[in-house]
């Protein structure tokens, strides 16, 4: 008789701990200190942000805010020209109080968001980042700075989420699985040496998307305490472990056993797992897995093309299929798991969807820093100072983290009041000049100064940018393969038709 599983809810655990006041004047101290030039103009571009009425939608409006007491002109020269020492930042958000889960585990999403910049021709360091349409098959690519964020993800449905990290993905990072896994690396050794993770805790749950290559995260990741679970592709072909070799049997032993086809349902037999659940959004679901199953790796798949061996490694995980029972629902979800064995337990198989499921709050979190916070507004030239502002604004979101039991519940007439755990990201910052007052600002005020001469009036500009190409300077050995096959191709039908 199959199992029945149930949605595992729950609220989250404010970030602020047991005095919201002082932690949040506490991060704010901490924060001040990694803006170590023009970190007066910096730190109070932050609490525009933060105490603007409405969306952000340009760097000029942010210096008419009472809390922003510098000019235009020194928020841009704060913004090209200051410094924010980064990895003290880092630091200091993963000090910070994590989301709960019921069992103590730590779930973390990591995602590419891009900051799209197709008319900055004269932007260094721009790449192609992927736009999904609103119609099927309508996605298209843009030219932009795109960012890897790694989040700390709620239980619960919620709009929060813990904002962890971020990278900017540049033209030069050949393999974008291996940045992407130096960046989990990193964050997780922040977190365990922050205490949120100690021997005997369960593993850390990251999930991703159907863009990762879950199976060699998984393998850059093998030495730490880490479980990747990601979406995959529905027509991918996935095989068990093979037999054990017979006694005196002939020839090579065999690596891999039978297949197990995700378009093919005559291969599903023999599961570990065959359950019922039921879920508030996607109705009752089917949810189906295969313990201890791989892939075959060949130097064609990305990131092996390098391999030194002539054997490939076996990466074992378990496969899940999430299939909604009601008529005209999504179509079947096929994930991957780096847990080998999860794959017998009912309740590990829970816990591993359920924790994909909840990825998606991320996508919540991106559609506030664009349209609430403005992260991709400004209209920046310098790489360098889009990594000062992206992290300005992870410091913002943080700091409406630590805000909500502090945020006065400021609302429209047609909004409804909500109690401190339930207030979203916008009520909170609505209500933010409340906990600004009494969290206080290290900022200093601004003195007097005169602003300089400026070109003279009617001259022209004779040091203009240079234009900067977009794209990867690097390209893939597929592309590169691809590219020769057809110069080869071209090169043979010249040669039979020289006329």
């Amino acid at each position: 008789m199959p199992a029945t599983f149930s949605w595992s809810g729950g609220g989250t655990q404010s970030a602020a701990g047991p005095d919201p006041a002082g932690a949040l004047r506490g991060f704010r101290e901490r924060l001040y200190g990694c803006l170590t030039r023009r970190g007066d103009a910096l730190f109070e571009v932050a609490d525009a942000v933060l105490c603007a009425a409405g969306p952000v939608t340009d760097l000029a409006r942010l210096s008419l805010v009472p809390e922003c007491r510098r000019g235009y002109g020194g928020l841009s020269d704060g913004l090209n020209a200051g410094r924010v020492e980064i990895g003290r930042l880092r630091r200091a958000v993963a000090g910070l109080e994590l989301p709960a889960w019921p069992d103590g585990g730590i779930r973390l999403a990591v995602d590419v968001c891009g900051w799209l910049r197709p008319d900055a021709a004269t932007s260094a360091q721009r790449l192609f980042c992927h736009v999904h349409g609103r119609g099927t098959g309508t996605g298209q690519v843009v030219a932009g700075w795109p960012y890897s964020f790694v989040t700390a993800l709620a239980p619960g449905p919620s709009s929060w989420t813990g904002l962890l990290d971020a990278v900017r993905l540049g033209p030069d990072d050949a393999d974008d699985c291996a940045t992407t896994a130096a960046q989990l690396r990193e964050v997780a050794g922040r977190l365990i040496a922050a205490g949120h993770w100690r021997p005997g805790d369960p593993p850390i749950l990251v999930t991703g998307d159907a863009g990762y290559n879950p199976a060699r995260l998984a393998f850059l990741l093998a030495d730490l305490p880490v479980i990747v679970v990601a979406r995959v592709r529905s027509d991918r072909v996935w095989y068990r472990r093979a037999p054990a070799r017979r006694a005196r049997a002939a020839g090579r032993p065999q690596r891999h056993g039978l297949p197990v086809r995700s378009a093919d349902p005559a291969t599903w037999d023999d599961p570990g797992v065959t359950a019922q659940a039921a879920t508030p959004r996607h109705g009752p679901l089917a949810v189906t897995a295969w313990p201890r199953v791989h892939q075959k790796i060949s130097r064609a798949c990305p990131g092996w093309e390098h391999w030194p061996g002539r054997e490939f490694p076996l990466i074992e995980g378990t496969l899940i299929r999430l299939a909604p029972a009601r008529p005209g629902g999504a179509p079947p979800m096929w994930l991957w798991a780096s847990a080998p064995d999860a794959g017998l337990d009912p309740d590990q198989v829970a816990l591993t969807w359920q924790a994909y499921l909840r990825r998606f709050d991320i996508e919540h979190t991106f559609r506030f820093l664009k349209q609430q916070l403005g992260w991709d507004k400004p209209r920046l030239r310098d790489p360098a100072a889009a990594d000062r502002w992206t992290w300005l604004i992870i410091a913002c979101y943080t700091q409406l983290r630590l805000a909500r039991p502090l945020a006065a519940d400021i609302r429209l007439p047609w909004q409804r009041p909500l109690p401190p755990d339930a207030m979203t990201p916008g009520r909170v910052r609505a209500g933010f000049r409340h906990a600004r007052q009494q969290a206080g600002t290290p900022a200093s005020p601004p003195k007097p100064s005169t602003p300089g001469p400026g070109r003279p009036k009617g001259s022209k500009n004779t040091r203009k940018a240079p234009r900067q190409p977009a794209g990867k300077t690097t390209p893939k050995q597929a592309s590169i393969t691809r590219k020769k096959r057809k110069h080869a191709k071209h090169a043979s039908r010249s040669a039979a038709h020289p006329g």
